[in-house]
């Protein structure tokens, strides 16, 4: 028999059970899990600038959810900061310098339609647990402070600070995380449970933009409006169109109502999905666009730019239509989608989400557009840009949350790299380790993050505290 490889070797020494004092802990606690889960649930936390305040920059919603998890916090016994309403922390201090971090959002995308109940209120269905934020990113959060609880109640020293940061920022630009490094700087190292497990210690640069077209909305092309966040995509969008509703083709995908006067409505319907993961997703927008396309519903001379602009860039979701394809082999392809269409003061616009790797640059995916868009009468607004984000599998910090979750779950687990953006890419040392996705079992009924009816299994949920402990265990071990 050859010599067994460190890999192996670690990989046995790892493999043995959740610990029975983990265990029990679990069982013990998870009634506790669920309706704290519950009561963030309960707060509808969607961003909110027209309604900020001093303390609230984020709006009412975002600010009750901080409330609730500071209170959730404060319960376990931990030390809670309030940086000014943007970001929180709560913390079990430690004997030594330096911090190890969690960092989970409270704040959550708009529900959207095709939810099955009420989103904002805890449902438990076929061994799932159904709301919105239940696994993006509340029900996560609510496990770290529970990881939090275990070490608490075992009244071990730590030698670092285990600190649980909760923001209400992440779903629309992570702006909150800036206040926390000014005030705090760099913890030693912080994972966030979002994403999947094993580990994400990668991200693909995110860019994204919203184009502008001339003054052009009006006959026949009246309005069109799709989506709700940039970084998804879109399951429904409409367009109000100079026709009769009567003469218009049947056609899949497409609904069309008679408004009256000469007008009608168009409402597409397509398959929603996160932006990071556009593979078996249909873009609501481009089916509408397309419509309207193949039937004349737009002033060729006027509205044509805007109509033919928004058709190549939703025409694929690799970047190909616009020449911007590109992969590596850190990352894999980037990703393009189209998340909202709005008519404004009589201009239509369209955002643009793109995730990109290594192989291409930030300067060329802004050139690239830009071009395009001014090809077709359209206009370009400066893009937000985030680079690409990594760290070494082989880190000694990578490897102890590999050993946490192989030693849990008996499943090998690997470091891996990924198009979605967490909170991660913001600090020096940090990885995503989540519940998300990987659910073969998932029922047909259940959504993903950001769909209608999002969920996650309860032994899902229960299994990642488990990790989570042990993950803590081996950092703070190192």
């Amino acid at each position: 028999m050859g010599t067994k490889t460190p890999m192996e070797l670690r990989r046995e020494e790892a493999g043995m059970a959740v610990s029975k004092e983990i265990s029990e802990f679990v069982d013990e606690v998870w009634p506790s899990v669920k309706k704290d889960i519950a009561a963030l649930v309960a707060v509808d936390s969607v961003e909110d600038l027209a309604a900020a305040a001093p303390g609230a920059p984020w709006g009412p919603g975002p600010r009750a959810a901080m409330d609730e998890a500071l209170d959730q916090a404060r319960r376990h016994g931990l030390e809670t900061c309030d940086i000014d309403g943007r970001i929180a922390y709560a913390d079990l201090p430690g004997t030594g310098d330096g911090v190890l971090a969690t960092i989970a959002h409270v704040d959550v995308v708009p529900a959207g339609p095709g939810w099955d109940s009420n989103p904002f209120e805890l449902r438990e269905r076929d061994g799932y647990l159904v709301g919105r934020g239940v696994v993006d990113d509340k029900g996560p959060f609510v496990l770290t402070l529970w990881a939090a609880e275990y070490f608490r109640r075992a009244g071990r020293p730590l030698p670092r600070t285990l600190r649980c940061i909760v923001g209400a920022n992440e779903e629309t630009g992570m702006k909150d995380v800036a206040a926390y490094l000014e005030r705090e700087g760099e913890p030693w190292f912080l994972f966030t449970p979002d994403a999947e497990f094993c580990v994400g210690c990668g991200e693909k640069g995110h860019l994204t933009a919203t184009f502008l077209s001339g003054p052009v909305a009006g006959a026949p092309l009246v309005s069109v409006s799709g989506g709700t966040v940039a970084n998804a995509v879109p399951g429904t969008a409409t367009a109000v169109v100079e026709a009769q509703a009567a003469s218009l083709p049947v056609a899949d995908g497409i609904e069309v109502r008679d408004l009256g006067g000469g007008l009608a409505e168009l409402s597409a319907t397509g398959v929603g999905g996160h932006a990071s993961l556009p593979d078996g997703t249909v873009n609501a927008i481009a089916v509408l666009i397309g419509y309207i396309a193949d039937n004349g519903l737009y002033d060729a001379r006027t509205q044509g730019g805007y109509v033919s602009f928004v058709q190549g860039l939703l025409a694929s979701t690799d970047g190909s239509s616009v020449g911007l394809a590109s992969a590596d082999d850190k990352f894999g392809p980037l990703t393009m989608v189209g998340g909202v269409a709005r008519t404004v003061d009589g201009r239509f616009t369209q955002t643009v989400d793109i995730r990109f790797p290594t192989s291409t640059t930030s300067e060329h995916l802004h050139a690239v557009l830009f071009r395009f868009a001014e090809e077709h009468g359209m206009r370009m607004s400066a893009p937000h840009v985030m680079e690409p984000s990594y760290i070494e599998p082989d880190s000694p910090q990578v490897m102890a949350l590999v050993d946490a979750y192989e030693g849990v779950t008996g499943r090998e687990g690997d470091a891996f790299t990924m198009g979605g953006g967490t909170y991660a890419r913001h600090f020096a040392n940090a990885v995503s380790f989540g519940p998300e996705g990987g659910d073969p079992a998932m029922p047909e009924w259940a959504g993903s993050m950001h769909g209608p009816n999002e969920a996650v299994s309860e032994a899902a949920l229960r299994e990642a505290l488990a990790v989570y402990i042990q993950a803590i265990e081996n950092l703070m071990a190192l």
